[in-house]
């Protein structure tokens, strides 16, 4: 299997950098049609950690001032990736001096000098397309001062990195790694003077692609909430290019705008925040709120299933729950085993989290991440909702495939006199163990109280032979349940009541108490928040309901409300940046509380 995956890591690399070498005999750009405007949006204080020297990429922290960025030792395919994707020039645009400025030419003509002819590995369609964004929307920073010879070098690889984008797209994985592509592919086009033949050819593939992967709902297959944002974005883009240049919008990408807009809106937080389900995390600061208001489009789907998610939400209160089998196939590579878990947000405080993704952080955590234990749901004992085959390759990457997992999953919406009620299903463990999962949540109107539900039940006959084969396996003892409530790292909990409830008090002074019927066992145990752009997973805590499943059926309530005299408004600041962390004491001095 290595060995498979090594020839063809080889032979799409040798291909590319084919392709790279005919591209560079091919007519050379001499400027740009009109002067390029930066789309994207970088952080002040990453540009200056980047002075500093300190590189955080894809959760890894190298420390290494006075060094070229191109000389670290990084081999770990997600750092190399946001290395040469050089989304990183964002943040040096954004702290914008003459500092800034000449460390983002020295490290764009140093990449020209190593890499420019097809060496290393940023040679691939995604990471072509995310560079000459990223190069041509900071043009005028990157130009600004540098004598004729330097601007025909940068004019003649961006012409270089075009052409071998129109050979290579196709070899893009369809999804997000293809939305890149093309649209970096519609940006070169129509900024460079002399590549606008190759225009045409990425509009026609874009809008067949926004046609054919972008489902009625606004959905796409992995079910990832934020790579669904970033697609948005890159066609947000793409429209705002050709609509500059005075090009038609294709029929297709303008409905596709359309139908995710109000899907996205439907997975928003009330603190602006996308939930975190499928290996997604909350999104970019800012990201959303940016490309929502350039979309246009006010439009909010209400009721029914969202990329299946059902959101209910009342006052200052939001919840989102995963009501939807995960992909499947060679999409469910970073699926996770969450049906059925939730998200509760107050205010602009997250309260009931997922533990997220584990993929910066390794390939145990990894693994971890995608289990059911970290998620807010309830989990049997030693298997997920959903399982994992043995590792193989796709497209060229080892990955673990689902190969079981929930058959059906049911989702009904109900309106009842001062509340609004979900009622929830799936059978991921019927096959195995006899037994359908049941969840029943309801969030009164004026968003002070969650109350829910969860059953573990036989359905049939055969249900209940297979309930009787495992209680026999087990010795009458059952199946082992627990129905985990991870917390957000900034809700600082504690055993309240004699230990029959437990406190969870906001930052904003909000004080949430959650409370259960006593028909399990309920335990305030350590847990892992796992963020993109972190060092290191945080340590947070988890409410947990444990219990043994012995009848045929086993009912669980809890309810998560307001503690009397919390106001129903507070006032309250913005959380600090996600994903944002690392900063040396001393070093850099930015002032900004979201770098400790």
């Amino acid at each position: 299997m290595a060995k498979g995956q090594t020839w063809t890591a080889r032979r799409t690399r040798f291909m590319n950098r084919l392709h790279v070498s005919m591209a560079g005999r091919a007519p050379v750009a001499t400027g740009f049609v009109s002067s390029p405007e930066p789309r994207t949006i970088g952080h002040f204080a990453r540009g200056r950690q980047l002075l500093a020297g300190n590189f955080m990429l894809s959760g890894r922290l190298v420390e290494a001032p006075d060094t070229l960025i191109w000389d670290i030792a990084a081999e770990e395919a997600p750092f190399v990736d946001d290395l040469h994707g050089f989304a990183w020039l964002d943040d040096l645009a954004a702290v914008g001096d003459a500092k800034s400025r000449e460390r983002a030419q020295t490290w764009v003509m140093n990449w020209i000098d190593r890499y420019g002819k097809g060496q290393g590995p940023g040679w691939t369609p995604a990471l072509t397309g995310r560079r000459l964004i990223r190069w041509i929307n900071h043009a005028l920073l990157l130009l600004r001062g540098r004598d004729k010879e330097s601007a025909d070098r940068f004019y003649a690889s961006l012409s270089r990195q075009t052409v071998y984008l129109s050979r290579r797209w196709r070899r893009a994985p369809q999804g997000l790694p293809r939305f890149e592509a093309l649209t970096g592919m519609i940006h070169a086009g129509l900024s460079l003077e002399g590549m606008q033949d190759h225009v045409e050819p990425a509009i026609a593939a874009l809008a067949a692609d926004c046609q054919a992967h972008i489902g009625p709902q606004g959905d796409i297959p992995s079910r990832n909430p934020e790579e669904l944002l970033e697609v948005f974005t890159l066609l947000i883009w793409a429209s705002a290019t050709l609509n500059e240049a005075g090009r038609t919008l294709p029929t297709e990408l303008v409905e596709a705008l359309s139908r995710i807009a109000p899907t996205l809106r439907a997975l928003r937080h009330s603190d602006g925040g996308l939930g975190r389900f499928h290996g997604g995390g909350a999104g970019i600061d800012g990201r959303l709120d940016h490309a929502l208001a350039a979309s246009g489009n006010r439009r909010m789907r209400k009721g029914g299933l969202h990329m299946g998610y059902a959101r209910i939400a009342a006052a200052r209160t939001s919840v989102i729950i995963d009501a939807a089998k995960p992909a499947s196939g060679r999409d469910s590579g970073e699926a996770h085993a969450s049906t059925l878990a939730f998200e509760m947000t107050s205010g602009r405080r997250p309260v009931i989290v997922n533990c997220g993704s584990g993929a910066p952080f390794g390939p145990e955590w990894r693994r971890a991440g995608r289990a059911t234990p970290s998620h807010s749901t309830l989990g049997i004992e030693g298997t997920s909702s959903s399982r994992m085959a043995p590792a193989k390759i796709v497209r060229g990457q080892q990955v673990e495939l689902f190969s079981e997992g929930p058959e059906r999953v049911g989702c009904e919406m109900r309106h009842a006199e001062g509340s609004q009620k979900l009622e929830l299903s799936h059978d991921g463990w019927r096959a195995h163990l006899g037994l359908t999962h049941a969840r029943i949540m309801e969030l009164s109107n004026d968003g002070r109280a969650l109350a829910g539900e969860d059953i573990l039940t036989t359905l049939s006959p055969g249900d209940e032979r297979a309930f009787d084969t495992m209680m026999a396996a087990t010795s009458l003892q059952g199946a082992p349940f627990s129905i985990r409530f991870h917390l957000h790292p900034d809700v600082d909990a504690s055993v309240d009541l004699g230990g029959t409830a437990i406190s969870l008090a906001l930052k904003s002074g909000e004080v949430w108490i959650f409370r259960h019927d006593g028909k399990a066992r309920l335990t305030l145990e350590p847990s892992i928040y796992l963020e993109k752009g972190r060092l290191k997973p945080r340590s947070c805590d988890q409410v947990v309901l444990s219990g043994r499943a012995i009848a045929y059926a086993t009912r669980v309530r809890w309810s998560l409300a307001k503690a009397q005299g919390t106001p129903d408004a507070v006032r309250d600041y913005a959380p600090g940046g996600r994903g944002l962390e690392y900063a040396p004491p001393g070093r850099i001095g930015t002032g900004d509380d979201d770098l400790k």
